[in-house]
């Protein structure tokens, strides 16, 4: 059993060794003092109090993040495991209507295309009666401490995410464009944003060799929300760079030797539009559809092919429906631009590596 603590700088989770009093982050290297851990109950593995108080998780019901099936494998889920968010905000202004299809059809897509099992994917959205299956901030840092418990070698790992996302101004200096990218859990209003710091310190830095983890981010300002050192700048020719997002502070953002890639909805400073516009049957966000649909319809033999038939569907409903989507985004007051749909999913890394000879696969 470990005791988890919020460093008392930043919102960076900590693993407190057994009966230490203090323990320095990785992130800002500020020491953080526990007066008495012995009279602190412990925290199940890979959980984090929601404030930056050192207060012990309340458990009212055995938690599925941290309750595991007997058998020898140190990887409970398999070699396959995935978390997916879909937060709509219901009842409040911030509702948005395509977040839970979105989570559905990832969750279709992942067992009936590449074979994740049911048990080995924890669904977050306002839908569930689970108290812990609700994409709160609390529940939300949780799987994502579940999802990289106990990973191996040639495990494959899923984060998806449908909902808004946001961006803070950054004051430690390893941002490019001075902002942290967020994602707004259900109730970010009164419990706060997800910062793309944690993120990677949670899901990015501790994954070892031999382990793969695809992020699908379908949110607004969403490009750099895994914190990755690489982002690839595709022009609209085939053509590609990576450019280097590593800080010059010398932090190191990358893994412990695994792997990770994410497809983001667009830009870190652009916006994500859910729509119906693109399906033509129910309410989606553009991105998570733009991404099953290259796969579907068999464009996802690498990452290149993947990214450019993603930005194809986008704005091939740009032509079509564009003058409709930025008489609405000017309406809206989120500053629609030419041709509509103000977004272009992005791929991040954390190694660079070639595109279009790379072959995708979850």
């Amino acid at each position: 059993m470990l005791m988890l603590v919020n460093c008392s700088n930043c919102p960076t989770p900590l693993q407190l060794p057994p009966g230490a009093r203090s323990i320095r982050c990785v992130l800002c290297h500020a020491v953080t003092h526990v007066a008495d851990p012995c009279s602190v109950p412990l925290l199940p593995p890979y959980s984090a109090s929601t404030t930056h108080q050192y207060q012990p998780l309340p458990l009212p019901a055995p938690s599925p993040y941290s309750h595991a099936p007997s058998g020898p494998s140190p990887s409970p889920y398999g070699p396959k495991r995935a978390v997916i968010c879909g937060v709509s905000y219901k009842h409040s202004r911030h509702e948005l209507k395509g977040c839970i299809n979105d989570a559905k059809c990832m969750k279709y897509l992942l067992i009936n295309r590449f074979k994740f099992p049911e048990s080995s994917i924890l669904m977050l959205t306002e839908e569930e009666t689970d108290t812990y299956k609700r994409p709160t901030k609390y529940n939300m840092r949780l799987a994502m401490y579940w999802l990289v418990q106990g990973c191996q070698p040639g495990d494959s790992l899923v984060f998806h995410y449908s909902g808004h996302g946001s961006q803070q101004r950054n004051y430690a200096g390893d941002e490019v464009d001075g902002y942290d990218e967020t994602l707004c859990p259900s109730d970010f209003e009164s419990q706060g944003m997800i910062v793309d710091d944690e993120i990677n310190a949670t899901i990015v830095r501790p994954l070892p060799h031999g382990v793969k983890l695809h992020a699908i981010i379908d949110a607004c300002h969403s490009g750099t929300v895994l914190d990755l050192p690489f982002l690839c700048k595709m022009d609209g020719h085939g053509g590609y760079v990576w450019e280097d997002h590593r800080p010059q502070s010398g932090i190191s953002k990358g893994t412990s030797g695994g792997e990770v890639i994410s497809f983001s909805g667009c830009a870190d400073d652009q916006t994500s539009v859910d729509t119906s516009a693109l399906s033509r049957v129910t309410s989606t966000g553009a991105m998570t559809y733009s991404f099953i649909q290259a796969i579907e319809r068999g464009h996802g033999a690498t990452y290149g092919s993947m990214l450019t038939a993603m930005r194809s569907t986008i704005r091939n409903a740009d032509n079509a429906l564009g003058g409709i989507v930025t008489s609405l985004l000017t309406i809206l007051g989120t500053g629609g631009i030419l041709g509509g749909l103000r977004q272009e999913p992005q791929l991040t890394a954390n190694e660079e590596f070639d595109v279009f000879q790379k072959l995708f696969s979850l």
